[in-house]
Protein backbone atom coordinates (compact mmCIF):
# COMPACT_ATOMS: atom_id res chain seq x y z
CA UNK A 1 0.00 0.00 0.00
CA UNK A 2 1.71 3.31 -1.38
CA UNK A 3 0.33 6.06 1.23
CA UNK A 4 0.58 9.57 -0.52
CA UNK A 5 -1.19 13.42 -0.07
CA UNK A 6 -1.64 15.27 -2.90
CA UNK A 7 -2.29 19.19 -3.82
CA UNK A 8 -2.81 20.93 -7.18
CA UNK A 9 -1.01 24.39 -7.81
CA UNK A 10 -2.87 26.98 -9.79
CA UNK A 11 -0.53 26.35 -12.26
CA UNK A 12 -2.04 22.91 -12.80
CA UNK A 13 0.42 21.07 -11.71
CA UNK A 14 -0.42 17.86 -9.70
CA UNK A 15 1.93 17.35 -6.79
CA UNK A 16 1.90 14.11 -5.07
CA UNK A 17 3.42 13.62 -1.54
CA UNK A 18 4.45 10.09 -0.43
CA UNK A 19 6.32 10.41 2.65
CA UNK A 20 8.24 7.24 4.20
CA UNK A 21 10.70 8.37 7.42
CA UNK A 22 12.69 4.88 7.74
CA UNK A 23 15.05 6.62 5.04
CA UNK A 24 17.46 9.35 4.38
CA UNK A 25 16.78 9.38 0.84
CA UNK A 26 13.91 11.37 -1.22
CA UNK A 27 12.94 11.28 -5.00
CA UNK A 28 11.54 13.92 -6.76
CA UNK A 29 9.50 12.13 -10.09
CA UNK A 30 7.91 14.40 -12.90
CA UNK A 31 5.75 12.68 -15.65
CA UNK A 32 4.99 15.12 -18.85
CA UNK A 33 2.08 13.22 -20.44
CA UNK A 34 3.63 13.23 -23.73
CA UNK A 35 5.37 10.34 -25.29
CA UNK A 36 6.13 9.16 -29.16
CA UNK A 37 2.04 8.67 -30.04
CA UNK A 38 1.92 12.59 -29.70
CA UNK A 39 3.98 13.20 -32.88
CA UNK A 40 2.90 13.08 -36.16
CA UNK A 41 4.40 10.52 -38.56
CA UNK A 42 6.20 13.19 -40.46
CA UNK A 43 7.70 14.53 -37.38
CA UNK A 44 8.81 11.54 -35.18
CA UNK A 45 11.48 10.87 -32.36
CA UNK A 46 10.68 14.65 -30.93
CA UNK A 47 9.78 12.97 -27.17
CA UNK A 48 12.98 10.99 -27.04
CA UNK A 49 14.81 14.30 -28.52
CA UNK A 50 13.71 16.16 -26.23
CA UNK A 51 14.48 13.82 -22.92
CA UNK A 52 18.11 13.94 -24.33
CA UNK A 53 17.72 18.04 -24.87
CA UNK A 54 16.31 18.43 -21.25
CA UNK A 55 19.31 17.36 -19.52
CA UNK A 56 21.08 19.83 -21.65
CA UNK A 57 20.87 23.18 -19.71
CA UNK A 58 18.10 25.72 -19.28
CA UNK A 59 18.39 29.32 -18.37
CA UNK A 60 19.98 29.80 -14.93
CA UNK A 61 21.55 26.60 -14.86
CA UNK A 62 24.26 25.81 -17.65
CA UNK A 63 24.66 22.19 -16.00
CA UNK A 64 21.80 20.57 -14.60
CA UNK A 65 24.41 16.98 -13.83
CA UNK A 66 27.13 19.15 -11.96
CA UNK A 67 24.60 20.89 -9.68
CA UNK A 68 23.30 17.88 -9.38
CA UNK A 69 26.16 15.74 -8.42
CA UNK A 70 27.62 18.44 -5.96
CA UNK A 71 24.46 17.96 -3.54
CA UNK A 72 24.89 14.07 -4.22
CA UNK A 73 21.84 13.44 -6.42
CA UNK A 74 21.29 11.52 -9.03
CA UNK A 75 19.32 11.50 -12.18
CA UNK A 76 18.18 10.13 -15.12
CA UNK A 77 14.69 10.02 -17.75
CA UNK A 78 13.10 7.42 -19.91
CA UNK A 79 10.64 7.98 -23.05
CA UNK A 80 7.81 5.85 -24.08
CA UNK A 81 5.01 6.17 -26.88
CA UNK A 82 2.64 7.02 -23.91
CA UNK A 83 5.01 9.03 -21.32
CA UNK A 84 8.58 11.07 -20.76
CA UNK A 85 9.68 10.42 -17.14
CA UNK A 86 12.10 12.62 -14.98
CA UNK A 87 13.44 11.70 -12.22
CA UNK A 88 16.05 12.37 -9.33
CA UNK A 89 17.04 10.42 -5.80
CA UNK A 90 18.78 12.84 -3.86
CA UNK A 91 20.15 13.21 0.12
CA UNK A 92 16.77 14.20 1.76
CA UNK A 93 18.32 17.15 3.16
CA UNK A 94 19.34 18.50 -0.28
CA UNK A 95 15.87 18.18 -1.86
CA UNK A 96 15.60 21.44 -2.74
CA UNK A 97 18.30 21.44 -4.96
CA UNK A 98 15.83 18.85 -7.08
CA UNK A 99 13.21 21.40 -6.76
CA UNK A 100 15.05 23.86 -8.05
CA UNK A 101 16.84 22.31 -11.02
CA UNK A 102 13.26 20.75 -12.36
CA UNK A 103 11.24 23.84 -12.31
CA UNK A 104 14.62 25.83 -14.03
CA UNK A 105 14.02 23.74 -16.90
CA UNK A 106 10.09 23.13 -16.66
CA UNK A 107 10.27 27.06 -16.77
CA UNK A 108 13.03 28.01 -19.81
CA UNK A 109 15.17 25.57 -21.00
CA UNK A 110 18.06 26.49 -22.87
CA UNK A 111 17.46 26.84 -26.30
CA UNK A 112 20.80 26.65 -26.96
CA UNK A 113 21.65 25.82 -30.77
CA UNK A 114 24.88 24.22 -29.80
CA UNK A 115 22.95 21.59 -27.55
CA UNK A 116 20.46 20.91 -30.21
CA UNK A 117 23.25 19.72 -32.15
CA UNK A 118 25.00 17.97 -29.31
CA UNK A 119 22.01 16.07 -28.86
CA UNK A 120 20.89 15.94 -32.29
CA UNK A 121 23.89 13.64 -32.75
CA UNK A 122 23.77 11.50 -29.48
CA UNK A 123 20.65 10.72 -30.49
CA UNK A 124 21.29 9.50 -34.13
CA UNK A 125 24.20 7.45 -33.19
CA UNK A 126 21.47 6.05 -30.59
CA UNK A 127 19.42 5.29 -33.31
CA UNK A 128 22.07 3.43 -35.43
CA UNK A 129 24.18 1.55 -32.56
CA UNK A 130 20.45 0.13 -30.52
CA UNK A 131 18.42 -0.12 -33.47
CA UNK A 132 20.34 -0.26 -36.70
CA UNK A 133 23.72 -1.76 -36.02
CA UNK A 134 22.61 -4.39 -32.94
CA UNK A 135 21.54 -7.56 -33.58
CA UNK A 136 18.02 -7.44 -34.02
CA UNK A 137 17.54 -4.24 -33.05
CA UNK A 138 15.41 -3.00 -35.84
CA UNK A 139 13.00 -5.81 -35.22
CA UNK A 140 10.05 -2.69 -33.69
CA UNK A 141 11.41 -0.46 -36.63
CA UNK A 142 9.71 -3.52 -38.81
CA UNK A 143 6.63 -4.76 -36.43
CA UNK A 144 4.88 -1.46 -35.18
CA UNK A 145 4.13 -0.55 -38.69
CA UNK A 146 3.67 -4.27 -39.49
CA UNK A 147 0.73 -4.47 -36.34
CA UNK A 148 -0.28 -0.61 -36.49
CA UNK A 149 -1.72 0.78 -39.86
CA UNK A 150 -3.20 4.13 -37.88
CA UNK A 151 -2.24 4.66 -34.77
CA UNK A 152 0.58 6.81 -33.93
CA UNK A 153 2.07 3.23 -31.67
CA UNK A 154 3.28 2.76 -35.22
CA UNK A 155 6.79 4.26 -35.01
CA UNK A 156 9.14 3.66 -32.14
CA UNK A 157 10.02 5.89 -29.22
CA UNK A 158 13.58 6.68 -31.20
CA UNK A 159 11.84 7.79 -34.28
CA UNK A 160 10.13 6.23 -37.49
CA UNK A 161 13.65 7.16 -39.46
CA UNK A 162 17.01 9.22 -38.77
CA UNK A 163 16.07 11.88 -40.83
CA UNK A 164 13.56 13.28 -38.99
CA UNK A 165 15.64 13.39 -35.97
CA UNK A 166 18.28 15.19 -38.92
CA UNK A 167 15.40 17.73 -39.63
CA UNK A 168 14.43 19.31 -36.55
CA UNK A 169 14.90 22.62 -36.49
CA UNK A 170 14.72 24.88 -33.84
CA UNK A 171 11.33 26.44 -34.53
CA UNK A 172 10.30 22.49 -34.00
CA UNK A 173 11.93 22.08 -30.61
CA UNK A 174 10.23 25.24 -29.48
CA UNK A 175 6.88 24.10 -30.32
CA UNK A 176 7.38 21.11 -29.08
CA UNK A 177 8.17 22.20 -25.69
CA UNK A 178 5.52 25.21 -25.10
CA UNK A 179 3.09 22.23 -26.05
CA UNK A 180 3.80 19.44 -23.67
CA UNK A 181 5.80 20.47 -20.98
CA UNK A 182 4.09 22.55 -19.17
CA UNK A 183 3.13 22.67 -15.35
CA UNK A 184 -0.53 21.83 -16.10
CA UNK A 185 0.62 18.60 -18.59
CA UNK A 186 2.93 17.23 -15.70
CA UNK A 187 2.81 14.52 -12.35
CA UNK A 188 5.05 15.63 -9.50
CA UNK A 189 5.75 13.28 -7.09
CA UNK A 190 8.20 13.71 -4.01
CA UNK A 191 8.96 10.68 -2.06
CA UNK A 192 10.93 9.77 0.91
CA UNK A 193 12.06 11.12 4.38
CA UNK A 194 9.93 14.46 3.40
CA UNK A 195 6.66 16.27 5.01
CA UNK A 196 3.36 17.46 3.27
CA UNK A 197 3.98 21.28 4.27
CA UNK A 198 7.79 20.93 3.37
CA UNK A 199 7.12 19.94 -0.24
CA UNK A 200 4.22 22.08 0.02
CA UNK A 201 6.33 25.41 0.57
CA UNK A 202 8.93 23.95 -1.55
CA UNK A 203 6.42 23.44 -4.43
CA UNK A 204 5.06 26.70 -4.24
CA UNK A 205 8.63 28.69 -4.29
CA UNK A 206 10.22 26.59 -7.16
CA UNK A 207 7.29 25.79 -9.45
CA UNK A 208 4.46 28.23 -8.66
CA UNK A 209 5.92 30.69 -10.60
CA UNK A 210 5.93 29.09 -13.82
CA UNK A 211 2.82 30.08 -16.19
CA UNK A 212 0.22 27.44 -17.27
CA UNK A 213 -0.23 26.84 -20.75
CA UNK A 214 -2.32 25.44 -23.43
CA UNK A 215 -1.31 21.68 -24.04
CA UNK A 216 -1.79 20.44 -27.65
CA UNK A 217 -4.90 18.51 -28.71
CA UNK A 218 -4.92 15.23 -28.42
CA UNK A 219 -6.04 13.91 -31.90
CA UNK A 220 -4.60 10.50 -32.50
CA UNK A 221 -6.35 7.62 -35.07
CA UNK A 222 -7.99 5.26 -33.46
CA UNK A 223 -6.67 1.68 -34.62
CA UNK A 224 -9.05 -0.08 -36.51
CA UNK A 225 -9.64 -3.94 -36.03
CA UNK A 226 -7.34 -6.20 -37.73
CA UNK A 227 -9.53 -8.76 -39.77
CA UNK A 228 -6.85 -10.16 -41.94
CA UNK A 229 -3.62 -12.20 -40.92
CA UNK A 230 -0.41 -9.88 -41.93
CA UNK A 231 2.80 -11.04 -42.46
CA UNK A 232 6.35 -9.67 -43.27
CA UNK A 233 9.86 -11.27 -43.74
CA UNK A 234 13.16 -9.43 -42.73
CA UNK A 235 16.85 -10.37 -42.72
CA UNK A 236 20.16 -9.89 -41.09
CA UNK A 237 23.50 -10.84 -39.80
CA UNK A 238 22.32 -12.28 -36.61
CA UNK A 239 22.79 -15.29 -34.67
CA UNK A 240 20.06 -17.32 -35.09
CA UNK A 241 16.40 -16.83 -37.24
CA UNK A 242 14.02 -15.60 -35.07
CA UNK A 243 10.09 -15.49 -34.86
CA UNK A 244 7.72 -12.60 -33.85
CA UNK A 245 4.01 -12.61 -33.22
CA UNK A 246 1.88 -9.51 -32.15
CA UNK A 247 -1.63 -10.25 -30.89
CA UNK A 248 -4.25 -6.57 -30.30
CA UNK A 249 -5.14 -6.36 -27.04
CA UNK A 250 -6.84 -4.13 -24.56
CA UNK A 251 -5.33 -0.94 -23.10
CA UNK A 252 -4.17 -0.48 -19.76
CA UNK A 253 -7.58 0.42 -18.24
CA UNK A 254 -9.07 -1.92 -20.43
CA UNK A 255 -11.11 -4.65 -17.88
CA UNK A 256 -9.25 -6.98 -20.47
CA UNK A 257 -6.10 -6.01 -19.62
CA UNK A 258 -5.36 -8.16 -16.52
CA UNK A 259 -6.34 -11.62 -17.98
CA UNK A 260 -4.78 -10.86 -20.96
CA UNK A 261 -1.12 -10.26 -19.26
CA UNK A 262 -1.87 -13.50 -17.04
CA UNK A 263 -2.38 -14.97 -20.14
CA UNK A 264 1.28 -14.19 -21.35
CA UNK A 265 2.26 -15.06 -18.08
CA UNK A 266 0.57 -18.54 -18.75
CA UNK A 267 2.38 -19.07 -22.39
CA UNK A 268 5.54 -17.61 -22.19
CA UNK A 269 6.71 -16.26 -18.61
CA UNK A 270 9.18 -18.85 -17.27
CA UNK A 271 10.59 -22.47 -18.26
CA UNK A 272 7.78 -23.60 -16.84
CA UNK A 273 5.10 -21.79 -18.86
CA UNK A 274 3.26 -23.53 -21.58
CA UNK A 275 5.21 -22.20 -24.84
CA UNK A 276 8.92 -23.15 -23.18
CA UNK A 277 7.73 -25.97 -21.76
CA UNK A 278 6.19 -27.82 -25.07
CA UNK A 279 8.52 -26.17 -27.57
CA UNK A 280 12.00 -25.40 -26.32
CA UNK A 281 12.06 -28.10 -23.55
CA UNK A 282 10.48 -31.32 -25.37
CA UNK A 283 10.72 -30.24 -28.79
CA UNK A 284 14.04 -28.30 -28.97
CA UNK A 285 12.37 -26.15 -32.01
CA UNK A 286 13.50 -22.77 -29.72
CA UNK A 287 16.37 -21.86 -28.00
CA UNK A 288 14.04 -19.31 -25.98
CA UNK A 289 11.02 -18.70 -26.28
CA UNK A 290 8.51 -15.84 -24.54
CA UNK A 291 5.23 -13.99 -24.47
CA UNK A 292 4.72 -10.51 -22.68
CA UNK A 293 2.32 -7.80 -23.24
CA UNK A 294 3.71 -4.40 -23.99
CA UNK A 295 1.25 -2.20 -21.09
CA UNK A 296 -0.08 0.22 -23.63
CA UNK A 297 -1.92 2.62 -22.02
CA UNK A 298 -3.98 2.36 -25.84
CA UNK A 299 -5.23 -0.46 -26.85
CA UNK A 300 -1.79 -2.64 -27.35
CA UNK A 301 -0.04 -6.17 -28.10
CA UNK A 302 0.55 -8.94 -26.39
CA UNK A 303 4.32 -10.04 -28.11
CA UNK A 304 5.39 -13.96 -28.84
CA UNK A 305 8.92 -14.07 -29.63
CA UNK A 306 11.41 -17.04 -29.60
CA UNK A 307 15.18 -17.89 -31.20
CA UNK A 308 15.01 -20.83 -33.02
CA UNK A 309 17.32 -23.79 -32.75
CA UNK A 310 20.20 -23.96 -35.77
CA UNK A 311 18.59 -26.33 -38.43
CA UNK A 312 14.49 -25.15 -37.72
CA UNK A 313 12.77 -23.78 -40.46
CA UNK A 314 10.82 -20.42 -39.98
CA UNK A 315 7.67 -21.75 -41.29
CA UNK A 316 7.86 -24.99 -39.41
CA UNK A 317 8.52 -23.13 -36.23
CA UNK A 318 5.42 -20.85 -36.48
CA UNK A 319 3.07 -23.42 -37.70
CA UNK A 320 4.16 -25.66 -34.22
CA UNK A 321 3.26 -22.31 -32.25
CA UNK A 322 -0.36 -21.18 -34.06
CA UNK A 323 -0.84 -25.13 -33.77
CA UNK A 324 -0.61 -24.83 -29.77
CA UNK A 325 -1.70 -21.53 -29.55
CA UNK A 326 -5.02 -22.62 -31.17
CA UNK A 327 -5.00 -25.67 -28.89
CA UNK A 328 -5.13 -23.33 -25.54
CA UNK A 329 -7.23 -20.96 -27.35
CA UNK A 330 -10.05 -23.80 -26.99
CA UNK A 331 -8.65 -25.07 -23.20
CA UNK A 332 -9.86 -24.42 -19.90
CA UNK A 333 -7.24 -22.68 -17.42
CA UNK A 334 -7.17 -24.47 -14.17
CA UNK A 335 -6.90 -22.64 -10.87
CA UNK A 336 -3.41 -23.81 -9.78
CA UNK A 337 -1.67 -22.89 -13.28
CA UNK A 338 -3.42 -19.18 -12.44
CA UNK A 339 -2.65 -19.21 -8.86
CA UNK A 340 1.18 -20.09 -10.12
CA UNK A 341 1.24 -16.63 -12.58
CA UNK A 342 -1.26 -14.85 -10.17
CA UNK A 343 1.85 -15.18 -7.67
CA UNK A 344 4.29 -14.27 -10.00
CA UNK A 345 2.98 -10.97 -10.89
CA UNK A 346 2.35 -10.45 -7.07
CA UNK A 347 5.94 -10.93 -6.52
CA UNK A 348 7.06 -8.38 -8.93
CA UNK A 349 4.75 -5.91 -7.78
CA UNK A 350 5.85 -6.29 -4.38
CA UNK A 351 9.68 -6.05 -5.10
CA UNK A 352 9.24 -2.77 -7.46
CA UNK A 353 7.86 -1.30 -4.27
CA UNK A 354 11.02 -1.70 -1.98
CA UNK A 355 12.67 1.36 -3.76
CA UNK A 356 11.45 4.12 -3.09
CA UNK A 357 11.75 5.63 -6.89
CA UNK A 358 9.47 2.77 -7.94
CA UNK A 359 7.49 3.45 -5.57
CA UNK A 360 7.30 7.49 -6.61
CA UNK A 361 7.22 6.81 -10.59
CA UNK A 362 4.33 4.39 -9.71
CA UNK A 363 2.09 6.63 -8.49
CA UNK A 364 2.85 9.32 -10.98
CA UNK A 365 1.69 6.93 -13.49
CA UNK A 366 -1.45 6.11 -12.03
CA UNK A 367 -1.97 9.66 -11.60
CA UNK A 368 -1.65 10.00 -15.13
CA UNK A 369 -4.14 7.28 -15.95
CA UNK A 370 -7.00 9.53 -14.12
CA UNK A 371 -6.62 7.90 -10.72
CA UNK A 372 -3.68 8.10 -7.96
CA UNK A 373 -5.56 5.06 -6.37
CA UNK A 374 -4.96 2.92 -9.19
CA UNK A 375 -1.44 2.50 -7.58
CA UNK A 376 -3.09 0.47 -4.68
CA UNK A 377 -5.36 -1.16 -6.91
CA UNK A 378 -3.33 -3.58 -9.16
CA UNK A 379 -2.61 -7.12 -6.79
CA UNK A 380 -6.94 -6.80 -6.56
CA UNK A 381 -7.52 -6.45 -10.16
CA UNK A 382 -4.53 -9.52 -10.48
CA UNK A 383 -6.62 -11.56 -8.01
CA UNK A 384 -10.13 -11.07 -9.32
CA UNK A 385 -9.09 -12.69 -12.20
CA UNK A 386 -10.72 -15.86 -12.80
CA UNK A 387 -9.79 -19.52 -15.11
CA UNK A 388 -13.11 -18.37 -17.15
CA UNK A 389 -11.62 -14.86 -17.87
CA UNK A 390 -8.61 -16.48 -19.44
CA UNK A 391 -10.26 -18.54 -21.38
CA UNK A 392 -12.36 -15.66 -22.49
CA UNK A 393 -9.15 -13.67 -23.76
CA UNK A 394 -7.37 -16.15 -25.16
CA UNK A 395 -10.29 -16.80 -27.81
CA UNK A 396 -10.77 -13.20 -28.64
CA UNK A 397 -7.19 -12.24 -28.95
CA UNK A 398 -5.46 -15.76 -30.03
CA UNK A 399 -6.73 -15.84 -33.14
CA UNK A 400 -5.41 -16.09 -36.39
CA UNK A 401 -6.77 -13.09 -38.17
CA UNK A 402 -5.73 -10.76 -35.07
CA UNK A 403 -2.12 -11.85 -35.54
CA UNK A 404 0.44 -9.85 -37.17
CA UNK A 405 3.68 -12.24 -37.95
CA UNK A 406 7.60 -11.23 -38.92
CA UNK A 407 10.15 -13.77 -39.85
CA UNK A 408 13.51 -12.62 -39.07
CA UNK A 409 16.18 -14.70 -41.17
CA UNK A 410 20.25 -14.82 -40.30
CA UNK A 411 22.11 -14.53 -43.28
CA UNK A 412 26.01 -14.61 -43.65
Amino acid sequence: MIKYSSFVLDNGLKVFVHEDHTTSMAALNILYDVGSKDEVITKTGFAHLFEHLMFGGSKNIESYDKALQKAGGENNAFTSPDITNYYITIPANNIETAFWLESDRMMALSFDPKVLEVQRSVVIEEFKQRYLNQPYGDVWLKLRPLAYKQHSYQWATIGKEIAHIEDATMDDVRDFFYSYYLPNNAYMVVAGNVTLEQVKVLSEKWFGPIPSGTRRKRSIPVEPKQTAARFEEASAKVPLDALYKTYHMGGKLSPDFYPTDLLSDILGRGKSSRLYDKLVQEKKIFTSLNAYVLSSVDPGLMVIDGKLSKGVQLKDANQEVEELIAKISQEAFSEKELNKVKNQAESTLLFGEVEVLNRAMNLAYAAMLGNPELVNMEADKIQKVTPEDISRVAKSVLTTENCSTLFYKSVE
